[in-house]
């Protein structure tokens, strides 16, 4: 068995949350490329699908989540950072085969359930913030992926689908044979909608404390920077926090030392980003995907609207070199 980082991770804890068509090998090495040593402690894949992964036609379309670049490798190593695969699905045979598949056939540290995800054609199948309400089922697919691999597991759930159901949700899931739980602070009804409820947050935590003492227990939600997530640490007696969507208002969010960002820093982060995406995806991969990302780094600096504007028309990272050269001589030209 690999070590279980879990238990030999330092309190506070800091994760980059799985995200949909974000935290792909490319983003998570640009992400860490720009941290702190020492300051993001968990990465975790996409979303993978168990059915997808055996499906006949679906796997060569899901596999890709789970790659990990050779250099994301290497940086891992040098920053100690661990690597978790999370996988959704509601079949327990097919979440056995897919943990039995991460740990032998790849490199990842860990693995985690998907019970969190609240959007509604997700739901409807059963899957992710479904199974809130399977609580049975639950236990069948943690029992079915424990017996498919030995690497430490973990749970990310809400504290709700309908209505708020912490204490009866969060103490059946301790009763589990996990080793992390990751708890986001609303129900699945209000999807990314009003604010995280950290006191629910809290009283899983007093659960925890009180049936599973050995489970880490890690808050999500509405973490604007990296203070704000010790603070939360401190006054909601968690082991860690995750920070989802926060990432997309500062991708510096791992380097707190980083508080004024100027436009050279920003369009780096940018082209390394662009670069690094054409050489790991090629044609394999929608370029559009990279668009979302674009916003985040041309923002705050004179001509940075004008700037995203012509990088939402490109189609290729030679137009995107095109439109950061046009740039850099406009703002010249404006500056004489």
């Amino acid at each position: 068995m690999r070590s279980n980082f879990w238990q030999e991770q330092n309190t506070p804890s800091f994760s980059l949350a799985p995200m949909e068509d974000v935290t792909d090998t490319v983003f998570r090495e640009i992400v860490m490329r720009n941290s702190e040593k020492g300051k993001l402690n968990l990465l975790f894949s996409e979303f993978t699908s168990t059915d997808g992964m055996y499906h006949e036609i679906g796997h060569d379309k899901v596999k890709h989540r789970l790659q990990i670049n050779h250099s994301e490798k290497q940086i891992l190593k040098d920053n100690n950072v661990k690597l978790i695969a999370q996988i959704w699905g509601k079949n327990p045979e097919k979440y056995y085969k897919t943990a039995q598949y991460i740990a032998q056939e790849t490199d990842f540290d860990g693995i985690d359930i998907n019970m969190g995800c609240p959007v509604k054609n997700v739901v409807k199948s059963g899957c992710c913030s479904a199974l809130i309400q399977e609580p049975e089922l639950a236990k069948e697919i943690i029992l079915a992926t424990r017996e498919g691999s030995n690497l430490p597991l973990s749970v990310k759930t809400r504290i709700g689908f309908k209505e708020v159901v912490t204490e009866s949700w969060i103490s059946h899931l301790l009763g589990m044979p996990i080793d992390a739980l990751i708890i986001h602070g609303r129900i699945q009804k209000q999807m990314s909608e009003g604010l995280a409820d950290w006191n629910e947050i809290a009283k899983a935590a007093h659960l925890r404390n009180q049936l599973a003492p050995h489970i880490k227990l890690i808050g999500n939600g509405d973490i604007i920077s990296y203070q704000d997530g010790l603070n939360k640490v401190k006054q909601y007696g968690v082991d860690g926090v995750m920070i989802g969507r926060g990432i997309f208002k500062n991708p510096w969010m791992f380097n707190p030392s980083m508080t004024d960002i100027d436009e050279g820093t920003k369009l780096k982060m940018l082209w390394e980003h662009t670069e690094l995406y054409s050489q790991t995806w090629g044609g394999n991969k929608n370029f559009n995907i990279l668009k979302r990302f674009f916003k985040i780094y041309c923002k705050d600096f004179y001509g940075a609207s004008k700037l995203c504007h012509q990088l939402m028309q490109t189609s290729s990272v030679d137009e995107v070199k095109d439109a950061l050269e046009n740039h850099k001589i406009n703002s010249k030209i404006d500056e004489n």
